[in-house]
């Protein structure tokens, strides 16, 4: 990195607790560049994920339900705000760095594809033959390559925490076609804490907001959840405080005091970690033998029963299944149409599938096909599958994008 500690923000390094990722020592970009005034490295990672195209997307691309489902259902980019909010809240309390958490979070879902878990699913059986599909992966792919906003590179150029934040899984054999970033999988070494409370966030975030989502769709009852240890335990505070509570209010109730009993949980054992392995620094933290935020025993216990709870009533629902079943439908039938004939990829998609072609042949064409697909939100994955199949759509208007 070029002009590092040009303009850098000297009062917020202070702050910083030793361990912490500290921009001025960042590993740098793929791309040198020099240093942004009056903002430090992190904050202009973050900046360019808000300003991104796929961060944009993110509004219409599905949490849970399909995103035309209804205007109150969580989507791509709540969640990912929700996220942001959380990790800031823990990277405060530990001294960790705020911005570089932040930006970790609002990219983390960026690689998602259309109808959420159902559509990922889909779309890596269409890809079992190429190479398969991973979003944590995609989202990478996204930030290093497929945006196309800068005269001096593809992608956004992120800093190498940031993108080691964004690769929060990695099978060995991807890890090393990814160099820098997939290290560390191969290493068996640690991330940083940013990166690791991010994704605990991440987990925290859903697993709530999951809850009122469900209730509000009329999946899941408030009396189903009383089985729930973790939800009964506030249940019956908010009930002893605010006895008669109207049920939006009581939910409300429920899941703020659930998130904060989950992260003040995540903060003080985390801490207790930490100071057992007496960090001196952030290669300290890459090479611990293991990741050092963490829940309590007694909190893992209770947010399984939570997720299994989720799984079987939520996720696994009819109705739920239905729309995933429909979903999965629409991903695979427009790659297969793609696949068959890429004359009815719009012009720039077909671009980018020759582009890759000539670099890796049929895999190529798969790929630029996956990232076409992945791309989409929810309503443009249905109104492109109603172009290319229904008999309906043949006047010329209706077939322009």
């Amino acid at each position: 990195m070029t002009d590092q500690n040009k303009g850098s923000n000297s009062s917020y390094s202070g702050f910083l607790i030793d361990y912490a990722c500290d921009d001025t020592r960042s590993r740098g970009r793929r791309h040198d560049e020099s240093h942004p005034t009056y903002r430090n490295e992190y904050q202009r990672d973050r900046d360019r994920i808000i300003h991104s195209a796929a961060f944009r997307r993110l509004e219409y691309k599905t949490q849970v339900f399909v995103n035309h489902e209804g205007d109150l259902f969580r989507t791509r980019l709540t969640h990912s705000l929700e996220v942001a909010q959380i990790a800031r809240s823990i990277a405060r309390e530990l001294r960790l760095h705020e911005d570089l958490t932040e930006a970790i979070a609002l990219a983390h879902d960026l690689g998602h594809t259309p109808f959420g878990h159902a559509g990922q699913t889909a779309l890596n059986r269409c890809m079992k033959d190429f190479g398969g599909f991973e979003h944590n992966i995609q989202s990478l792919r996204v930030v290093d390559k497929l945006e196309q906003k800068y005269a001096d590179f593809d992608g956004l150029n992120l800093s190498f925490e940031t993108r080691e934040g964004i690769l929060k899984h990695c099978a060995l054999n991807n890890a090393k076609k990814l160099g820098d970033v997939g290290q560390r999988f191969i290493d068996s070494t640690q991330p940083s804490l940013e990166a690791q409370l991010t994704d605990y966030s991440d987990e925290t975030a859903y697993n709530n907001h999951d809850i009122d989502d469900g209730i509000r769709y009329g999946l899941i009852t408030i009396d189903d959840l009383l089985k729930i240890r973790l939800f009964r335990t506030q249940y019956d505070i908010v009930d002893k405080k605010y006895p008669g509570l109207d049920d939006k209010k009581l939910i409300h109730e429920i899941i703020r005091r659930m998130i904060n009993v989950m992260v003040v949980d995540l903060i003080d054992t985390s801490r207790e970690n930490i100071n057992d392995a007496r960090l001196k620094s952030i290669e300290d933290v890459r090479n611990h033998g293991q990741r050092l935020m963490a829940f309590s025993d007694s909190m893992i216990e209770e947010k399984l029963e939570l997720k299994q709870f989720l799984r079987k009533n939520l996720y696994q629902h009819y109705r739920v299944h239905r729309m995933s079943k429909k979903a999965a439908d629409v991903i695979e039938s427009l790659f297969n149409a793609f696949m068959n004939d890429t004359n009815i990829l719009p012009t720039e998609a077909i671009g980018h599938c020759h582009k890759l072609r000539d670099k890796h042949g049929d895999i190529g064409i798969a790929r630029g096909i996956s990232d076409y697909i992945a791309g989409m939100t929810d309503r443009y994955a249905i109104v492109e599958y109603e172009r290319i199949f229904n008999p309906r759509q043949l006047s010329f208007v209706n077939l322009h994008p």
